[in-house]
């Protein structure tokens, strides 16, 4: 068994325990592998180990792995982008991933309707929320979140599948909960308001590594874990 495969089958468990003490089913609760910084043979022992969905930060570097890992599992794998898009990235976007979970103005939203290619299904399209209003965070304030759902649910080649957040680093279980609580609280207030476009709006984006245990107490549908399943990373120096 590789380290990988090792690492899978222990978040895979750490899940269906918070499930367990939550009071939830496993399945309800879907799993993408972080990949970022790591090379395609990394994502490839976790293809083999299983995973079939994926997570990329770096619009770049993620397409690159798109194309290397097509011809291994040309059809199974799912990419998800989880990283900041700028204006000059969306056409690779539009282009190579399966999912937005950082959709935070209507701009980015328009520009990546526009560029989807016919041939692909929709593009799956998550609203990133700022729960916790840091300054200098990614993420619209919760207070817009649903004027922004409404608009980009009229935008043709996209379907809005729920919210995703990053709230800053809690130090304790409770906190961490109450955190990802706010972003639930909306997801909710969303799918209640009968909003046009939203039959599909069943996605609720959080939780990583250090805190997936209480993003699943506060109803998280789908965990980003990078660091518990490849390891730690080490980043370029600047």
């Amino acid at each position: 068994m590789t380290t990988i495969d090792n690492n899978l089958q222990q978040v895979m468990g750490r899940i269906a325990q918070a499930c367990a003490a939550a009071g939830r089913d496993p399945a309800g609760v879907a799993l993408l592998a972080v990949s970022k910084t790591f090379g395609s043979d990394a994502v490839a022992e976790a293809v083999a180990a299983g995973q079939r969905a994926f997570g990329e930060n770096y619009i770049q570097e993620g397409v690159e792995k798109v194309v290397a890992l097509r011809q291994l599992s040309p059809a199974s794998l799912q990419w998800h982008c989880i990283g900041p898009i700028q204006s000059n990235k969306t056409r690779l976007v539009a282009e190579h991933f399966d999912w937005a979970h950082t959709v935070d103005r209507l701009k980015i939203a328009e520009r990546l309707s526009a560029q989807r290619p016919e041939h692909l299904a929709p593009l799956q399209v998550c609203i990133q929320v700022n729960v916790d209003g840091g300054d200098t965070k990614a993420g619209v304030p919760p207070q817009e979140a649903l004027a922004l759902v409404q608009a980009v649910a009229k935008l043709p080649r996209l379907a809005v599948r729920g919210l995703m957040s990053i709230p800053d680093h809690a130090p304790d279980f409770e906190t961490q909960k109450e955190l990802h609580l706010r972003a639930q609280h909306l997801f909710l207030q969303i799918q209640a308001s009968g909003v046009p476009g939203l039959a599909g709006f069943d996605t609720l984006s959080m939780g990583m590594t250090a805190d997936l245990e209480a993003a699943i107490h506060a109803g998280s549908t789908l965990v980003r874990v990078g660091t518990g399943i490849f390891g730690g990373r080490v980043y370029p120096a600047a």
